[in-house]
């Protein structure tokens, strides 16, 4: 062979081996990112984990934390987010209020706990009848507490003058109330009511799950853009949620630490965590019964102020899951 055609075929090579290149490069950036937004909570922790392990997934998962379900579906709306995880009411409200979202998953369930001063002898629902309970304003706390207040017979009100006088305040701003003996009691979320019970300074009252909600299931949203139009990635982040849930069920040593030592940055105990997942369990399913009965309670007790309710059948989609969920041989 001439000295010619060996420098060719060598040139030849070097393009091939470059072009390789680039293309394997272009595939490593061109992998996708979805946005994803969510709240600091115990039982939201699955979903939190679902970035550490989104490179094996196929994508990249940008986090985005909010201070309330409300704020993620105003963020879905202003097309900030692909992906939401709230609770359920707020999910609703949003799809009420326009937002194009579909419900696609469940992933945790229960997550709150009506929780009395330890200084005052109150053990039920009626006991509250005279006080002020805090409680965090359009949250699923909120919708429970209403239910149960209407369940016993007392009226409700944030103003003086009814039965119970409702304070509205933040998560994060209802325990410091509580100790600081400004509000009776408060329908709390997880782990701040099991912090309130374990440094003393609440009791637990009631778990509020006798309403016809039962214990709420917090929801996982999508944008129906990123459902219809990205749908292979829409599929690979469901195989993802999948494998971050199965993943903190299965090895709870795995769910506590990523929950205290990378999201609470070890501000909550060992036995903060274990009572906040007993009452707060991993889980991955949802059905439009639940979502359907939810938004019924929130109408009557006017979360919300919902002029049309959305009907679930509409909008709770499920074959993502059940797609993942058989490809990864979970039940």
């Amino acid at each position: 062979m001439s000295k010619h055609w060996k420098r060719a075929g060598a040139i030849a090579a070097a393009v091939v081996g470059i072009t390789g290149g680039l293309l394997a490069a272009g595939a490593a950036q061109a992998q996708e990112v979805v946005r994803l937004g969510n709240l600091k909570f115990a039982h939201f922790g699955a979903i939190s984990y679902i970035k550490e392990i989104a490179p094996k997934c196929g994508i990249k998962v940008e986090e985005h934390i909010f201070a309330k379900g409300l704020d993620v579906m105003q963020a879905i709306i202003a097309g900030e987010l692909d992906v939401g995880a709230t609770a359920s009411e707020a999910a609703i409200s949003g799809r009420a209020g326009g937002a194009a979202i579909f419900v696609v998953a469940g992933f945790a369930k229960g997550g709150a706990r009506l929780v009395g001063r330890s200084d005052l002898k109150m053990q039920s629902v009626k006991d509250l009848k005279g006080k002020k309970v805090g409680v965090t304003r359009g949250g699923i706390q909120e919708v429970l507490l209403l239910a149960e207040l209407a369940q016993h017979g007392l009226t409700v009100s944030d103003q003086p003058g009814k039965d119970v006088q409702l304070v509205f305040l933040a998560y994060a701003d209802l325990n410091q109330a509580l100790m600081g003996k400004n509000i009776d009691a408060m329908m709390q979320s997880e782990p701040q009511s099991s912090q309130a019970l374990n440094k003393g300074f609440g009791k637990e009252m009631l778990k509020p799950y006798d309403t016809p909600i039962g214990e709420p299931v917090r929801t996982l949203v999508m944008t129906e853009k990123f459902y219809r139009e990205r749908r292979p990635a829409a599929e690979k982040f469901m195989r993802c949620f999948v494998e971050a849930t199965k993943a903190f069920i299965d090895t709870p040593a795995v769910a506590e630490k990523y929950v205290r030592e990378v999201i609470f940055k070890g501000q909550i105990s060992k036995d903060d965590f274990d009572d906040a997942i007993s009452n707060s369990p991993y889980t991955y399913d949802i059905t439009p019964e639940h979502i359907q009965t939810t938004t019924d309670v929130m109408h009557k007790t006017g979360v919300g102020k919902m002029s049309k309710p959305p009907l679930a059948k509409d909008w709770v989609k499920t074959d993502l899951l059940v797609q993942a969920k058989k490809s990864l041989n979970v039940k």
